[in-house]
């Protein structure tokens, strides 16, 4: 059906910047949301970043406001996680996700599609 496969991530310091890079393949996204989320060792998943894909609205987590960006490419049918003034706390494995609705939500039982995940590590 839909596959979503991840790459970018790495290890940065404080303070540095990294962009994620989510491939979308198997169906049209013209009406799907894609998020993005995050699980730390021992915690549990927390949400990042979402954007309509029809329109490119937005919708972010307090903790990355102002610091992450979420973009999309039409004709790659890919998501962009740029990611600035990284921190320890951004230290995690991310998520790709997607579904079929014009909704922007912040559940992750809303996203029936899901990708490998890309490891996150910021050095102090």
């Amino acid at each position: 059906q839909v596959q979503l496969v991840e790459s970018g991530g790495g290890l940065v310091q404080a303070g540095g910047s990294l962009r994620l890079s989510c491939a979308a393949s198997g169906r049209t996204f013209s009406s799907y949301v894609m998020g993005w989320f995050r699980q730390a060792p021992g915690k549990e998943r927390e949400f990042v970043a979402a954007i309509r894909w029809s329109s490119g609205s937005t919708l972010y987590a307090d903790s990355v406001k102002g610091r992450f960006t979420i973009s999309r490419d039409n004709a790659k049918n890919t998501v962009y996680l740029q990611m600035n003034s990284l921190k320890s706390a951004d230290t995690a494995v991310y998520y790709c996700a997607a579904d079929r609705s014009v909704i922007v939500s912040m559940a992750s039982a809303f996203y029936d599609y899901w990708g490998q995940g890309t490891q996150v590590t910021v050095s102090s």
